[in-house]
């Protein structure tokens, strides 16, 4: 059976709303990647040293990462030897099947959960990565399941950002726990984590500040924060979600070299993926990370924030491609 057949197959198991979030969110990127990989199949037609070339450009372009591409690449010469190919055409499948392994990893993507009461998941980024959007669509999304959810506004420095908090908390129908701005964010997760506790909440989401005056400043400020939860939930935080811009890229991959050290990281969020064609930005991270991607932003609506699937990933962006193979298969029967 063929790699797309089998991609189509599982993917018919999966909800179709998700398989069209992915695609439309996708779509950029499956311009900007997929159609291109296409185009240079149908014109080179041979393999040689300058399609693999051309091959290397598009996938860099797609920002999925220097060295990732240059062992992409490698492995592909050496699939093309072993299997003596020698029509392009056969290579697709063979991208698609090497990215998704690519995209796969031993870790479980699901977000931890507190098999013993309250879910403590704690956000951090830098400004302008859709921090506070994210928060507010995970608390929709706990909400949907029936969860009892709790904000805490623990961005006290930046102008705007707990008022910010605020008005997503009313979209999602959630309470948000804040004290006044410039206030100490250790005190309000700690009254956050006391409210949370009297209230029977099953989930605390809380902010966290993205900028102060230098880095260092920053995680003192953390494991301040850290520290206070976990006194008063041992255990907590369950994850430590980095929320990432991928628009902007390698420079999102630099981000979360900086932070992730340091800040105890459990998992990526990329947002904007339907913003940006250079949607390859999550293989570079997650090869050249040891952290998974847990969820993705693939639009505006509240709905827009999925799980990461790596199936789902590939089959977004080779969807032109499945659907042609299937329109092929049908034709012939």
């Amino acid at each position: 059976m063929s790699f797309f057949k089998k991609l189509r197959e599982s993917i018919a198991g999966k909800t179709e709303s998700v398989t069209k979030q992915f695609r439309e969110g996708l779509e950029k990127t499956r311009k900007g990647f997929a159609q291109k990989v296409s185009d240079l199949i149908i014109r080179r037609k041979k393999i040689d040293e300058e399609f693999y070339e051309e091959l290397e450009e598009i996938l860099i372009g797609a920002d999925v990462g220097v060295n990732t591409v240059m062992t992409l690449v490698d492995e592909l010469r050496a699939e093309v030897k072993k299997e003596r190919i020698e029509d392009a055409a056969e290579l697709q499948p063979i991208l698609s099947r090497k990215l998704m392994e690519l995209l796969r990893s031993d870790d479980d993507n699901r977000l931890n959960q507190n098999p013993d009461g309250i879910t403590v998941i704690l956000f951090v980024g830098v400004n302008g990565v859709g921090k506070t959007t994210t928060i507010g669509k995970l608390a929709h999304r706990y909400k949907q399941e029936g969860k009892k959810v709790l904000l805490a506004a623990g961005d006290t420095f930046r102008a705007g950002a707990i008022e910010q908090l605020e008005v997503w908390g009313q979209r999602a129908g959630v309470d948000v726990i804040k004290q006044s701005a410039g206030s100490d964010p250790a005190a309000v997760m700690y009254d956050a984590v006391q409210a949370a506790k009297q209230r029977g909440a099953d989930v605390l989401i809380c902010d966290t500040a993205g900028r102060l005056q230098n880095k260092s400043n920053l995680m003192e400020e953390l494991n301040k924060i850290f520290r206070v939860i976990q006194r008063e939930i041992p255990g907590a935080p369950h994850e430590v979600l980095m929320v990432l811009d991928a628009t902007t890229g390698q420079n999102a991959l630099a981000q979360a070299k900086l932070f992730g050290e340091k800040s105890g990281v459990t998992g990526l969020v990329l947002t904007k993926l339907d913003g940006t064609a250079k949607g390859g930005i999550v293989v570079a991270i997650r090869q050249e990370l040891n952290i998974p991607v847990k969820l993705v932003g693939l639009g505006e609506k509240m709905e827009d924030l999925q799980p990461f699937d790596s199936e789902q990933f590939v089959h977004a962006l080779f969807a032109g491609i499945i659907i042609d193979e299937k329109e092929e298969e049908t034709s012939g029967d």
